[in-house]
């Protein structure tokens, strides 16, 4: 049967991530377009291309498989960059080693620098390419003569050039250090994280090797000291910028336009942020632009930024929407949500906004033309814009990857091919909105099931945190799994309820200082009205399954709510809101000393002696996002509580076990778990 090779494709094509194009970068005159995609749907091997719009024609720069010499290995080129002309320079790290090539065309080759390299950017001017090596920002020309440090760690503890939260406003990753557009100067990130508390992860599988220590800044608890540097090229001199770090000891974003370096800080109760220019010769800043939120300051890819004319680009939250702002002013109307601004160009803006939460459209705002939506047909779009091309990929239903075009005006769009294999298995789901709350919601069926054949066990799959959506017009891979899961003989329910992006500000801080009950409350509505619209659900054999915030969500449900749920699976989970980052916990529930209850109420360990139910946990051991503590003491308060469960440690495994070699077997775990505390018989 089909739906048995499904996970065996999820592990081949990594999630069907493989083949896919992505990272696009436009030349300035809007000629060509680099990306990088490996060269099949199975291949994990990315490579570096060039697409020349005159010709149509796809070029190939760098073939790792040609480059180093890995048997038995599939690396790949993760990430790339240009000098500001993308038609010169173009720098990448493979294989630890720093490599160049032209885009135009020509023989990759590799610096004669020592590795390991990451991050390496040219300079604007394409004369540099700077990297971060142990730490220290690091500096070479570009024929790899003349590597030098041009700031070096002051401790065992210290970086520099690497990112702490920048990650919150970049809309391509956390970075670490910025180029001054004439190439001279740096504005580089000093992190110095000798006060975070030291963790270890540790694999019992393997007793003889010591456990690897990491520094974990958990909620409550010291965070590492940013601070921001100007530094010349040449190193030497350096300047501290300087702005009141004690009130705002975060820094989510910093850069270097055509007006000079700027930073975004947010204080620790991340209910201001501040845009603040910095002077590059003397390290004063001054405030551009400041958002107040009782609750907390949602943070949003590419803002706050500047044009070209110099005026700020910024969001405000206003009566249920979250609006684009320019010099304070709205230029967007009301009920369309913001997502990002993914790029400006001069006074023109391209981002991505919702009406439908389920689609992410582009649009763009020159500040001639007024507001004009660029994407038509369902799904989730983005895109990169420059010299008049734009590059629109379009996520939509009908397979995973998406397509993409190139679009340049008075020019026939040209494709940039996807290898992404197409799954095995089809999805057989109708989307609903449910309740008064109109919970989007979307329900899959067994392809074999008819109605009336029966009633169906209901299999709740959600993730329901605040930094990701399940219900949406593209085809991604959770759906597939959910999928798979309903040819097991379940209807699996996903829903996302208060807390999930798309639905603007209001609907995100409903989890303020709460963040599971409203998130159930949800998920028990959407069960029952689905189940009075649809006579073939059965609600009285009921599971729930998740990871991750999912995860925490699957085991409160069979905590708090028997009554509902009879069987969970909960991978992952966050149980001691006190054993995650203080950045991510902090914003829904504040700081644990000044809101202690909330953490209690939050807290699964205390809710532990109410279990009545199966309760399936499973936890990677090699996880460095939620530490697997979180699973450990939860099973530990199971046991003294004399409540019987299941525990699946899963040794050398991260956060993320979809896609590695253990996922079939995995799903079958909790297949078989789930029938047989369900009554489902094997299919």
């Amino acid at each position: 049967m089909a739906t048995i090779s499904l996970p065996g494709q999820l592990v081949r094509t990594r999630r069907f991530e493989l083949g896919v194009p992505e990272r696009f970068t436009v030349t300035p005159d809007g000629s060509a377009v680099l990306f990088l995609r490996s060269r099949a749907g199975d291949d994990p091997v990315a490579c570096l291309w060039a697409l020349d719009l005159a010709s149509g024609t796809e070029r190939l720069l760098a073939d790792p498989a040609k480059l180093v010499d890995a048997p038995g290995q599939a690396i790949g080129i993760e990430a790339y960059a240009t000098d500001r002309a993308a038609a010169g320079l173009v720098a990448f790290s493979l294989a630890g080693g720093l490599w160049t090539v032209n885009s135009g065309g020509g023989r990759a080759r590799r610096a004669p620098v020592e590795g390991p390299v990451t991050d390496p950017r040219p300079d604007p001017i394409g004369r540099r390419i700077a990297y971060v090596r142990g730490g220290a920002l690091r500096m070479t020309e570009a024929d790899g003569t003349g590597d030098r440090a041009v700031l070096a760690p002051d401790g065992p503890d210290v970086t520099y050039g690497i990112g702490e939260h920048t990650g919150a406003t970049s809309t391509d990753g956390p970075r670490g250090y910025w180029w001054a557009p004439d190439g001279e100067r740096l504005l580089v990130a000093r992190t110095d994280s000798a006060a975070v508390e030291l963790w270890h992860i540790s694999d019992p599988a393997e007793p003889a090797r010591p456990p690897r220590a990491v520094r974990y800044a958990a909620a409550g608890r010291a965070n590492a000291e940013v601070t921001l540097w100007i530094a010349g090229a040449e190193g030497g001199s350096r300047t501290e910028v300087r702005w009141d770090r004690r009130a705002f000891e975060y820094v989510v974003g910093a850069g270097w336009d055509a007006h000079g370096p700027y930073a975004v800080v947010q204080s620790r109760d991340q209910r201001t942020v501040r845009f603040l220019g910095i002077d590059p010769v003397r390290g004063r800043t001054r405030v551009l632009n400041e958002q107040r939120d009782e609750r907390w300051v949602q943070l949003i890819p590419g803002l706050p930024a500047r044009t070209g004319s110099g005026a700020v680009v910024a969001h405000a939250d206003l009566r249920g929407t979250r609006y684009l702002t320019v010099d304070g002013t709205t230029v967007t109307p009301p009920r369309l949500q913001l997502r990002a601004v993914l790029g400006i160009e001069g006074d023109d803006l391209l981002f991505t906004a919702s009406e439908d939460p389920a689609e992410t459209h582009l649009w763009t705002y020159p500040a001639a033309g007024g507001l004009r939506r660029l994407s038509v047909e369902p799904g989730v779009h983005s895109g990169v814009r420059h010299g008049g091309t734009l590059v629109r990929v379009a996520r939509c239903a009908d397979r995973p990857g998406g397509r993409t075009a190139v679009l340049r005006e008075g020019q026939p769009a040209v494709p940039i091919d996807s290898l992404a294999e197409r799954p095995v298995l089809d999805v057989h789901a109708t989307r609903l909105l449910l309740g008064p709350r109109e919970l989007r919601t979307v329900l899959h069926l067994p392809s074999w099931h008819r109605p009336g054949g029966g009633r169906l066990p209901v299999l709740l799959d959600p993730y329901g945190g605040a930094s990701r959506q399940r219900v949406t017009a593209e085809l991604e891979w959770r759906s597939l799994v959910a999928q798979w899961f309903a040819e097991q003989g379940f209807a699996v329910l996903v829903t996302d309820g208060r807390g999930t992006p798309g639905r603007g500000p209001d609907w995100e801080r409903e989890v303020h200082g709460d963040l599971f009950g409203p998130v159930l409350e949800d998920q028990v509505a959407a069960l029952h009205e689905a189940a009075r619209l649809h006579a073939d659900l059965d609600p009285g054999r009921v599971g729930i399954r998740g990871w991750s915030f999912g995860g925490a969500l699957a085991a409160l449900a069979v905590l708090r709510r028997p009554d509902v749920f009879h069987a969970a699976v909960a991978g992952a989970g966050v149980t001691d809101q006190r054993l995650y980052h203080a950045h991510w916990r902090e914003r829904f529930l504040g700081h644990p000393d000044e809101f202690p209850a909330r953490y209690e109420t939050n807290s699964l360990l205390r809710a532990a002696p109410r279990l009545t139910r199966p309760l399936l946990l499973m936890h990677g051991l090699a996880d460095t996002n939620v530490h697997p503590a979180n699973t450990l003491r939860l099973s530990s308060a199971l046991l003294a509580a004399g409540r019987p469960h299941e525990l699946l440690l899963l040794p050398g495994v991260g956060h993320q076990s979809m896609g590695t070699p253990i996922t079939e077997e995995l799903l079958w775990h909790q297949v078989r778990f789930l029938q047989r505390n369900l009554g489902v018989p094997p299919r």
